[in-house]
């Protein structure tokens, strides 16, 4: 069943904004908001049944009383305040109370609240993408700051798990991810975000080679202020290895805002060099294998190619090209190539020899 994942975003949360300290450049700010103007028109436009807002929690609701590695909405609208904007969406709440039930059905435990708040980490990208406010978004809260926080690797899978279930649920959904990337607030790294390290990764999730996130472990996460990037890693195992349409940095003093989005997922179009067997190569394949392996059907082989060939029911091309012995067309006709390789080696072995 093709995904119904149609989608996504990663988008940084900043409180800086909406409060517009003197320290900000507003130029930065200028261009993060353009982009993420850009990226919501784009989102938008699908006309998506669903968006699923993957965000940490800054230790306020999910701090003391409870940490759960995910948490669900299963509200009917979820609603907050920071700087001055209020906060308020729409929340269908059955779904998320279905999603809660496919999870556990996949292994999965997440929390639910019906009354959890939205903070600047959710109101802030959803701002900035336009979401209205009567548009179904589906909050889902992931443990970042609080240890011990979710491996990121369970972080992809949890993601990929939800894609399953809005699929299984036939509802075209966007994912959209809030936080990263490197920032340290509250510590005495705040002014030295890690760039470097930064674009190293971006320039892996440029080329769409988003499990690259699951190599990275809590220690690292932590050196290079990217706890966050445990929701992004949602994000990232809902959509599969993709390329995104749009992919910015506007790096701060403080911290890295990077964003990116995708309006078009698909599978990526690769061709492998060890393809799988095709049904009608099964007695080329066959043929091939046996001279490889089998000290008599190279001997008869080597004596009499046309004669060997006609023991298979070949057609006129795969016969030519075991005849000829021809590698290079029976790899175009789809075979694996390590055959043929292994083949030729023998059958000029015994040839050589005589």
């Amino acid at each position: 069943m093709r995904s119904t994942i149609i989608g996504g975003a990663m988008l940084p949360h900043a409180p800086q904004f909406f409060t517009r300290p003197e320290t900000e450049s507003k130029a930065t700010i200028a261009a993060v908001e353009a982009v993420g103007a850009e990226i919501g028109e784009r989102l938008r436009a699908l006309a998506p049944d669903l968006y699923i807002m993957f965000s940490n929690d800054h230790a306020e609701q999910f701090f003391h009383t409870a940490a759960p590695p995910f948490t669900i909405h299963v509200g009917g609208e979820a609603t907050g305040t920071f700087a001055g904007h209020e906060f308020r969406w729409k929340v269908p709440g059955e779904v998320g109370l279905e999603l809660v039930r496919q999870m556990y059905a996949q292994g999965f435990d997440p929390a639910f609240s019906s009354t959890a708040k939205i903070d600047y980490a959710i109101g802030i990208p959803l701002t900035h993408l336009g979401i209205p406010s009567e548009a179904p978004v589906l909050p889902i809260y992931v443990n970042a700051y609080l240890p011990p926080q979710p491996p990121i690797e369970r972080c992809y899978a949890f993601g990929q798990a939800v894609a399953r279930a809005v699929t299984n649920m036939g509802l075209r959904t966007v994912v959209l991810s809030s936080g990263g990337m490197s920032h340290f607030p509250g510590t005495d790294r705040y002014s030295n975000p890690e760039l470097d390290w930064d674009n190293a990764l971006l320039a892996k999730l440029r080329d769409g080679k988003l499990k690259s996130l699951i190599g990275i472990d809590e220690t690292e996460l932590d050196e290079t202020g990217n706890i966050e990037l445990r929701c992004w890693a949602c994000v990232a195992g809902a959509l599969g290895e993709q390329k995104p349409d749009i992919a910015v940095m506007n790096p701060s003093w403080h911290h890295n805002y990077a964003s990116l989005g995708w309006f078009a997922p698909q599978p990526r179009d690769w061709q492998p060099h060890y393809p799988a067997t095709k049904p009608e190569l099964v007695a080329l394949i066959t043929a091939v294998h046996a001279l490889a392996h089998e000290a008599d059907a190279r001997s008869a082989f080597v004596t009499d190619p046309a004669a060997y060939a006609a023991r298979f029911a070949l057609t006129e091309a795969q016969a030519a090209a075991l005849v000829a012995m021809d590698s290079k067309a029976m790899v175009a006709m789809g075979m694996h190539p390590l055959v043929p390789f292994l083949a030729g080696m023998q059958v000029n072995r015994v040839r050589g020899g005589r």
